[in-house]
């Protein structure tokens, strides 16, 4: 396989390639630096390359590698979203308003390093995660590989970006409202955020009062076990601890999930939110391809309590994004929208803040009937093809808001509740654009989802598929 074939194929197969001496850790890590100085100044994927350090210690990898070691990611290059720590640098969040650099690396980065990945570079996100593309005023959008003129949505819209163009064999994101969710499903890759807890935060204790959780962003559900498998696990101080994998992410993937009832839903989590029909039909075929896989597929739109589910989610985000603004060092250097949004935060009422946020428990147990009934909950993934870039700068704050939460009306109810949901690739628009299903699983059980979504991978591969419009060849 030719190195810049071999970028494109995925974490695990880069693993294989160093393990068995195809291609040196060095020349994969050199190999995918090239790729971004030639194709991110178009994406906009990164904010920081570590170019000579990411070759440091991809050299360290083939020495160890000589000496008889042999860890999961060895030589493996990986990125990670900009409000993840990484020791000497300032968590930025996406904005100029953060500038001390932290004392160490998060408990996510300090385990890829000890699985032997190695960390090539920090991807974009917009300002403090608010929106569900990456732009902002003074780093301008990044892009989507499959076309220039769309987002690759956001939060994680720089990690995705970076994946689909085969920039990085994998990258770290977090997902507070659907933002591994979101990039993911617009890029063509897979996306499964985890169970609440599953993946520390350290050295936060939590993120947006538990709404985000951080997890990788990948080409295959494959990929997606190797990566989670080696970042998994609490630390002490942790708001929240996930139970137990029943087996390892790596073997669910592997594993037949056998005959399961699935649960298709359509019904969007509000009034007046439309689904274009080539989502629908994206839906649609995938319940189909359950069925002949010999899964009881059934309709079914659970009473889902809407006003109360959108109403509390609107209030946490906004009194999250009020407090994030204000608690940045230089809180004047944030956008204008950023703080428009945060302002509407300010206005919420504490009482309101309060209820929104105890209402946890009542929420969580209603929305969780559903698997009393079925083991998996099939949904669009969003409500429409992907958006283009900047296509919301003329709105308001606030209409800009209401579009975002139409286009994502399925996904953040599995923040408030914390069950893992995944973003599986779904075919294609007529444009050429990706489209995903979501795959939502009982609390704690990301791994009927890996299953599951590894037997849709194999009837409907799409890890091939890579972008044609970046001039990979040279």
């Amino acid at each position: 396989m030719e190195l810049t074939e071999l970028c494109f194929a995925g974490a695990a197969r880069q693993a294989h390639a160093v393990r068995s001496g195809e291609v040196s850790a060095r020349d994969l890590v050199a190999e995918h630096l090239r790729r971004i100085e030639r194709i991110d100044p178009r994406l906009n994927a990164f904010r920081l390359v570590f170019a000579e350090q990411a070759l440091a210690e991809a050299t360290r990898a083939d020495e160890r590698r000589a000496a008889g070691e042999d860890l999961p990611l060895l030589g493996v290059p990986i990125a990670v979203k900009e409000d993840i720590a990484l020791q000497g640098l300032p968590t930025t969040k996406g904005t100029n308003a953060a500038r001390t650099p932290q004392p160490a690396d998060s408990a996510i980065v300090t385990r890829l390093r000890e699985a032997g990945a190695v960390i090539i570079g920090r991807t974009r996100m917009p300002e403090l995660g608010l929106w569900p593309y990456t732009e902002s005023s003074w780093a301008g959008p990044t892009r989507n590989p499959w076309s220039l003129t769309h987002s690759p949505g956001g939060s994680s819209g720089g990690s995705a970006a970076a994946v689909a163009a085969g920039l990085a064999a994998a990258a770290i994101g977090t997902d507070g409202a659907g933002s591994i969710r979101i990039p993911s499903a617009v890029t063509g890759l897979f996306g499964l955020k985890p169970q609440r807890g599953r993946v520390s935060l350290s050295p936060e204790p939590e993120m947006w009062g538990g709404l985000v959780v951080a997890g990788p962003i990948t080409r295959t559900v494959a990929d997606w076990a190797l990566v989670a498998d080696q970042i998994h696990g609490a630390m002490p101080g942790d708001a929240h601890v996930a139970h137990p994998p029943r087996t390892s992410f790596t073997q669910a993937a592997r594993t037949d999930p056998g005959r399961l009832r699935i649960g298709v839903s359509l019904r969007p989590w509000g009034p007046g939110i439309g689904i274009a029909d080539e989502v629908r039909d994206a839906v649609q075929d995938t319940a189909a391809l359950l069925t002949d896989l010999g899964h009881d597929v059934v309709r079914l739109d659970p009473p889902m309590r809407d006003v109360t589910a959108s109403t509390q989610f609107a209030a946490r985000y906004l009194h999250n994004a009020y407090l994030a603004r204000t608690g940045m060092e230089f809180p004047d250097l944030v956008e204008a929208r950023t703080r428009a949004v945060g302002e509407l935060g300010r206005r919420i009422p504490r009482g309101a803040v309060r209820w929104a946020s105890k209402d946890d428990a009542t929420l969580t147990a209603f929305a969780n009937r559903v698997f009393t009934s079925v083991d998996v909950l099939l949904t669009p993934a969003l409500t429409r093809p992907p958006i283009r870039v900047g296509e919301w700068d003329g709105r308001n704050v606030v209409a800009a808001l209401l579009a975002a939460s139409h286009y994502t009306t399925f996904l953040p109810l599995w923040n408030i509740v914390g069950n893992p949901a995944a973003c599986v690739p779904a075919g294609r628009t007529s444009a050429g654009l990706p489209l995903a299903v979501q795959l939502v699983g009982r609390q704690h059980d990301e791994c009927t989802l890996l299953s599951v979504s590894a037997q849709l991978e194999r009837a409907r591969p799409w890890a091939d598929r890579i972008p044609s419009g970046l001039d990979h060849a040279k």
